[in-house]
């Protein structure tokens, strides 16, 4: 497939051997006891905007298609349906301790929790799933403590740090060490591609002092370029994640629209696309 890159790393590459095409991070493709990707709008049924793989039901797209497309990932990942979990996203900082009662929640099964836009698991065969379309996604393992999580990183769960709080969610139940972690950010917005007012921009030099001239660009007409990649690394290392742990896009959903779901290339009229992250049970 033809994609534009923002820069000569590779750090996501295709894995075509599944039934869904998925963007996949050497770095986590290394370990046997965890299976992750990125979808793209390729490898689903849904027809018009929402073509073809589209995760979001509610804008329009048929339920019994977006339930196909559920069932095609989770067949990619060697489960079924009913072993999903997803998020309610509302843009939070909010993060839900996943076990085995929320299986197929959001999928098969009606949501019971709300506002919730980060997951964290130990329990093997439970396929974490955020979603997004210029948003950022970000996965995380720990190889040694076997856990995993994923979250929807905007611009608010981004200030929010909920990055952040997906490792304390680690700490907290599993006893992960933020240092043994991997975290792999998805594809999304680039900074390019990132407009934001103001208002936005003051709340990030506020959370991220010393750090504006890394992640803002002043227009000088009342708007910023805002970098989001480079934002979620800082949230990433400050927790103690280490630098050579944390592998970032270069995949930007903006400049890609026919590759990605991409809300400000499409003004608003997409699906969404997803970031997955499973445990095995294996070593």
């Amino acid at each position: 497939m033809d994609i534009k890159r923002k820069n000569t790393a590779e750090h996501l590459r295709f894995d075509m051997t599944k039934k869904v095409p998925l963007l996949t991070c050497d770095a986590l493709s290394e370990y046997g006891a965890l299976r992750h990707g990125f979808s793209t709008r390729s490898g689903g049924v849904s027809k018009g905007i929402f073509e073809s793989l589209n995760f979001k039901r509610g804008i329009g797209d048929s339920d019994a298609d977006v339930n196909e497309n559920f069932r095609r990932i989770a067949d990619a990942f060697g489960i079924t349906a009913d072993r999903i979990v997803v998020t309610q996203q509302t843009h939070t900082s909010n993060v839900r301790v996943v076990t085995e009662e929320d299986a197929g929640k959001g999928v098969t099964l009606p949501l019971d929790y709300t506002d919730t836009d980060g997951l964290v698991t130990d329990v093997p065969q439970l396929l974490l799933s955020v979603f997004s379309a210029d948003c950022v996604p970000v996965i995380f393992y720990d190889p040694l403590r076997k856990c995993i999580g994923a979250c929807h990183s905007g611009w608010r769960g981004t200030v929010g740090r909920i990055s952040k709080n997906v490792l304390k969610a680690r700490t907290s139940y599993y006893g992960s060490s933020p240092s043994d972690g991997i975290c792999a950010i998805g594809p999304s917005s680039c900074k390019d591609c990132y407009e934001v007012s103001t208002d936005v921009a003051d709340e990030f030099k506020k959370e991220f002092p010393g750090h504006t001239d890394e992640i803002l660009l002043d227009k000088h007409n009342g708007h910023f370029q805002l970098d989001l990649w480079k934002s979620i690394q800082i949230t990433l290392e400050e927790a103690g994640v280490r630098f050579s742990h944390i592998h970032t896009t270069d995949i930007c959903t903006c400049e890609n629209p026919d590759l990605l779901f991409s809300h400000r290339a499409s003004h608003g009229r997409r699906g969404v696309q997803g970031a997955f992250i499973m445990l095995t049970g294996g070593n």
